[in-house]
């Protein structure tokens, strides 16, 4: 193996860059003639980053409760989803206008994915080697599956990642305990993107640990990576906690619903869904790619690697990365912990390229044979467009109507598993006034605020009775009448919010709040900073 290059030459840093910008851009080129793809997951994101982007104009730094999902009557989608990805989309859209945002948010993370690689790869290969797996890496197969078909913009930033949870996995060989804060980081950084990854990357962490301790015959990395899980997910507290609190009080369960469980997604699974079969067999077909480029890599790539750590921990994370996409290991997706929570077994494709993109550079050393493998997954890409699967798309009037809607309050169609337990989003009336007359008498209601997180409004009624609030009932909101406390309910069919009024005027106030876990996640985060900046004082 050529001798390991840590740090570039500085002079040479900005060539390297602009190449991962350039590859970058090239992915995103065609945006310009075709439109935006519009793949599974492009209005979720984008209704997400628009809301956030209205929700930072009310002064709200953190969003909580999505408060236009649903047409109007919100979801707790927030809390669960993790921040990385709306956060980086609504920052967009301060300088850009909406129709260029989802290029710009991929062009950047396209671009972050080649450099962390290439940070990854200096230390064990040449400069010139290093550049070429940082721009492979930056537009690998998988990614293009991404970018044009689903358009999981927070899984394609939690694979920018990924080379940074390896570099700081292998530097637990020498650095030993001052590598546990970086690669705790990591592991928190992935926390906060995408939770379907941070499950991927924390049984990763196990896995490559185990590599570890087993090449240094010691149990020292898995106690150096139980530490570094247990600092991400500290650091992370003040997402995790919620969400993984707060599940009972939505209908979570959705998320393995049938056609997103795992076992209707390993290769080349079929079900009673035709849409759900085509691009099964498209991302199916580009794995098998993938598969056999990487057993290549791996044969031909022994004698310049076999015995370092780096090619044993690349064959043993791509080799589970296959075995988990296969429908034997079934057992292991029913039993291990979390483990069905990745939905999707391709997913693990995520992993899988980190291993194939270093492999593919230690195999072959010169050019030519890397470059026709790499055309040879762009025609199967070609192939699965036109012949399986070809992407839809979106144009800049399709995304201005969105955010019309946005503007305007009608809101958009939110997410099943976001929706608060005993409610039924199918059961709304999209047409109906915020709050309204549920019981007997009658009512003149005037609107004073209706934020994302406050509402305000009066309600003269001529007797006590109950009003219909356009909103899902969450334990967080708090209802305030005259300035007392009051209990409300739930209407039967729909979950809306019941709150109960008596005779005269009543000064309505209804308050997204704070609840226990959120404080104590917070809380949690905070220590484990302090912690971690005491340890890496310590350890440096």
């Amino acid at each position: 193996m050529a001798s390991p290059h840590t740090t570039a030459n500085s002079s040479r840093l900005p060539f390297a860059l602009l190449i991962f910008a350039a590859v970058s851009f090239a992915a995103v080129a065609p945006f310009f003639f075709l439109g935006i793809p519009s793949g599974h997951d492009f209005e979720f994101h984008m209704n997400s980053w628009m809301e956030v982007h209205q929700q930072w104009q009310q002064g709200i730094v953190y969003p909580r409760w999505a408060d236009l999902a649903h047409s109007g009557y919100g979801e707790a989608r927030f809390i669960f989803y993790p921040p990385a990805s709306w956060m980086l989309g609504a920052a967009l859209s301060e300088i850009l206008p909406w129709q260029l945002v989802p290029g710009a948010y991929i062009w950047i993370v396209l671009s972050l994915s080649g450099f962390s690689m290439f940070y990854l790869a200096r230390e064990w290969l040449e400069w010139h080697e290093a550049v070429f797996a940082g721009a492979l890496y930056a537009v690998n197969p998988y990614y293009l599956v991404i970018v044009y078909w689903r358009s999981a913009f927070a899984e394609l930033l939690a694979g920018a990642l990924l080379p940074l949870l390896l570099l700081w996995i292998l530097r637990l060989e020498k650095k030993r305990w001052r590598a546990v804060v970086p690669l705790g980081m990591v592991v928190a950084a992935v926390w906060l993107t995408n939770a379907p990854s941070a499950v991927m990357v924390n049984y990763s962490l196990a896995l490559l640990a185990m590599v570890l301790a087993v090449r240094q015959r010691s149990w020292r990395p898995l106690l150096y990576g139980a530490v570094a899980a247990l600092i991400g997910i500290a650091l992370a507290a003040f997402y995790v906690l919620p969400a993984a609190y707060e599940q009972k009080w939505v209908n979570i369960s959705q998320v393995l619903s049938p056609g997103v469980q795992p076992a209707d997604n390993y290769l080349f699974t079929t079900i009673a869904d035709p849409d759900h079969n085509r691009f099964n067999r498209l991302v199916s077909l580009v794995a098998v790619g993938e598969i056999l480029w990487l057993g290549l890599a791996i044969w031909f790539s022994r004698q310049r690697g076999r015995d370092s750590t780096l090619w044993k921990t690349l064959t043993t994370w791509g080799t589970v990365a296959v075995v988990l996409m296969l429908s034997f290991t079934s057992l292991l997706w029913n039993h291990l912990p979390q483990l069905k929570f990745v939905q999707l077994p391709w997913r693990w494709l995520l992993c899988l390229n980190v291993a194939l993109v270093l492999l593919v550079v230690l195999a072959w050393q010169q050019w030519w044979p890397r470059l026709p493998a790499y055309a040879a997954m762009l025609v199967v890409l070609a192939f699965v467009w036109h012949w399986v699967q070809p992407p839809w798309w979106d144009h800049a009037e399709d995304v201005q109507k969105m955010e019309a809607a946005i503007q305007s309050g009608d809101g958009y169609e939110g997410s099943d598993e976001y929706v608060p337990i005993n409610a039924d989003a199918y059961e709304i009336d999209p047409a109906m006034r915020k709050a309204t007359l549920d019981g007997p008498g009658h009512a003149q209601i005037h609107v004073l605020e209706w934020g994302a997180q406050n509402k305000k409004f009066t309600a003269r009624v001529s007797e006590p009775t109950t009003l219909a609030v356009r909103l899902f009932y969450y334990p967080a909101w708090r209802v305030e009448v005259n300035g007392h406390m009051v209990s409300t309910r739930t209407q039967e069919t729909t979950g809306i919010m019941i709150v109960p009024v008596g005779a005269g005027t009543n000064d309505v106030q209804i308050t997204f709040t704070r609840t226990w876990d959120r404080t104590f996640g917070g809380l949690i985060s905070v220590l484990a900073v302090l912690v971690v900046v005491g340890a890496s004082r310590v350890w440096t």
